[in-house]
């Protein structure tokens, strides 16, 4: 069956083919505001979740601040102790050097006591040798 075309439009014909343009515009237009609201409400759940990851990340951010203050506050401490024992350490080498300094001047002074003894007793057994010398020459030649 071959369908013929028309060759005449009617005004009726016409009004019915803009009516049913404007429908299927109206029904596009209708399609597009809802489009457009979908898009909006997905834009708007996109912006809230990416709001949303700025303040976990804020806070995430914010904790390790925190994290690394305590523990800068806690290494000062730590280093406040090692300072305060390697002055407690230099104190007690000042005071242990002292020691050893007066104890290696008093033996020092005995050394000192000891040599003095030492030179007088060789010089008193040089003496008594000397006079048995003599005393003995004397004795020999008389």
């Amino acid at each position: 069956m071959a369908v013929m075309a028309r060759e005449t439009w009617t005004d009726e014909r016409m009004d019915d083919l803009v009516k049913q343009i404007d429908k299927g515009f109206d029904a596009t237009k209708v399609e597009i505001r809802d489009l457009r609201a979908h898009v909006d409400m997905g834009f708007a759940a996109a912006k809230q979740e990416v709001s949303d990851l700025c303040a976990h990340t804020d806070m995430g951010f914010a904790a390790a601040k925190q994290e690394v203050s305590d523990l800068r506050a806690h290494t000062d401490k730590g280093f406040a102790r090692v300072d305060a024992d390697i002055r407690e350490l230099r104190a007690e080498m000042r005071q242990m050097r002292a020691e050893m300094k007066e104890g290696f001047d008093r033996m020092d002074a005995r050394f000192d006591s000891l040599q003095r003894t030492m030179i007088i007793s060789l010089a008193g057994i040089a003496g008594s040798i000397a006079a048995s010398v003599i005393g003995a020459l004397i004795v020999t030649q008389l």
